[in-house]
């Protein structure tokens, strides 16, 4: 398994024979974005691989298609060149084109390449109802040996993590950090925090862990040193990736 880390969420991922891309946010650094009403935040950081660097892409992993942390205006535009993109159903529906929605739990076969759906939340309970669906994919190949890969996509711990680590046994797991907050919602948290993360990783079986999302925009106020110091304390085997540089590791 070959990974790349663009920035943010954007990884580049070469898995069972395939070019796989995780919610392309390539727009450069600077711009101020709004999310919805009352909610906005600045992009700090280029992307350390243009969309030119990574294609061809046989497939897009797209948490969620309404925040530009995830997906932004030269993620757009490389969507239709992809293969194929795997997202919710809500969002394949705005997207239209080659997009494909799977619900929780759905499944589609690509080549040797299994993609499951599996549950996310983007916030405190109910949050879909006021600003979308989100969703996490699970990976699974012949070749992976220790289990297969958790991608979370942008979510809080809440009792779907657990489901996940009941039905598969998960290798490596990429989580999405942060401790989103926007300065009007208070102690309200919409990615994982240090404690929800070491929660996360714990009833997953301890994976191997593949930190993004944590640094880059100015809505993350959780820092990398926080997860670093949790991490540390619990033992975890944990792959900070140098942004832009291909890593190889054990499927």
């Amino acid at each position: 398994m070959r990974l790349t880390h663009v920035g943010t969420a954007t990884l580049l991922l070469e898995v069972g024979g395939q070019r796989i891309l995780t919610d392309p946010a390539l727009d450069p650094g600077g711009k101020h974005y709004r999310f919805r009403l009352g909610f906005s935040s600045k992009k700090l950081e280029e992307p350390r691989v243009p969309a030119g660097g990574l294609e061809p892409i046989d497939l897009v992993l797209l948490s969620h298609d309404h925040h530009a942390d995830n997906l932004d205006a030269a993620g757009r535009e490389l969507l239709p060149r992809a293969g194929r993109v795997l997202t919710t159903p809500s969002g394949a529906r705005r997207l239209g084109g080659n997009a494909f929605g799977l619900a929780a739990w759905e499944s589609i076969v690509l080549g040797d390449l299994k993609v499951t759906a599996v549950p996310a939340r983007h916030g405190p309970p109910l949050i879909e109802v006021m600003d979308g669906e989100t969703t996490g994919f699970v990976l699974e190949h012949p070749t992976q040996k220790g289990g297969a890969l958790y991608i979370s996509g942008d979510t809080v711990f809440f009792g779907g993590i657990p489901e996940i680590g009941r039905r598969f046994k998960i290798a490596t797991a990429i989580l999405h950090l942060g401790g989103v907050r926007f300065g009007i919602t208070g102690p309200l948290r919409y990615t994982f925090t240090a404690k929800g993360a070491v929660e996360a990783v714990r009833v997953l079986g301890r994976p191997r862990v593949v930190p993004v999302h944590y640094d880059g925009w100015a809505h993350f106020r959780e820092p990398r040193s926080e997860f670093e110091g949790r991490f540390s304390a619990e033992g975890f085997d944990v792959r900070w990736l140098p942004r832009g540089e291909a890593v190889e590791l054990p499927d």
